[in-house]
């Protein structure tokens, strides 16, 4: 299963940032796991990222093929609007589990949510959020998922979601509260202290920023001393220079070095487990 955990960073100038994280545990009833499953994708010609959580198989065996097609140009144009993007992205994934094989019963979870979040191509301040959902009694639905007037969690699912809400009530108390490294701090505190079996492995992230031709962002993650790319740990000594790095803390770093950055503001999680 999964905790995915989406959140806005907001600052006078109105929606800065999405981001959307996960954990990295695929598991098999109480028995297997694998810590190294992708559960989180970005556009590179776009503004748009999603995540999923619920079922794995028919997620993980789609999505990456959907998001190709669409970075491709098979989907939709470039610049075409958020709505006009996720009807697309909807649409292709509605008909691709309509292929799927009808005892799904015995093949899939009881939900699978994939979301999504974008930004306009022109405006950069106007970023939409958008749940695309599916249950073994409603079939498949979509949702507008408000943003918040202040930095704040969007959307929290999975197995270890109520461990998170428990832990983000004192985040939020906290002395970072209100922004977005608050939120990431709390991430990374409830995946590694978590007590649920199907939650695990390296925090994934990956993000939309408010600046012109940005497209979706892949994090590099810095986590307990060792450098992960989408869940799977990298250990090749060139080349990291290549991603945008953060560690636990939400800190940039040099992929290089695994340390903060020299013009890097330092952002210490100041809120403590009691």
């Amino acid at each position: 299963m999964t905790l995915l955990a989406s959140w806005v960073g907001i600052d006078t100038h109105g929606p800065s940032s999405i981001y959307i994280a996960s954990d990295s545990r695929i598991s098999w009833g109480s028995k297997e796991k694998y810590d190294y499953g992708r559960k989180v994708f970005a556009l590179k010609h776009s503004p748009d990222i999603f995540g999923y959580c619920g079922d794995v198989l028919f997620p993980s065996l789609v999505l990456s093929q959907i998001l190709e097609m669409a970075d491709s140009s098979l989907l939709f144009d470039q610049g075409s609007s958020s709505e006009t993007r996720f009807n697309s992205v909807k649409e292709k994934l509605i008909y691709q589990f309509s292929k799927y094989p009808n005892e799904v019963e015995t093949i899939t979870d009881e939900t699978i949510e994939v979301l999504h979040a974008s930004r306009d191509p022109v405006h950069m301040n106007r970023f939409t959020c958008n749940l695309l959902k599916w249950t073994r009694k409603a079939g498949w639905q979509s949702s507008t998922i408000e943003l918040p007037k202040k930095s704040g969690p969007l959307f929290v699912r999975g197995c270890g979601a109520q461990e998170f809400e428990d832990n983000f009530a004192r985040y939020k108390k906290g002395p970072n509260a209100e922004t977005s490294r608050n939120v990431f701090h709390c991430f990374c505190d409830s995946l590694f202290n978590t007590k649920e079996p199907t939650v695990g492995g390296a925090p994934q992230l990956a993000g939309l920023i408010r600046k012109p031709a940005s497209t979706g962002i892949y994090y590099g993650i810095i986590a307990r001393g060792r450098r992960y790319y989408l869940g799977a740990p990298v250990d090749r000594l060139s080349g990291f220079d290549h991603l945008v790095w953060r560690n636990e803390l939400f800190e940039r770093c040099d992929g290089q070095t695994g340390k903060r950055k020299a013009d890097a503001q330092p952002q210490p999680n100041l809120t403590t487990r009691s």
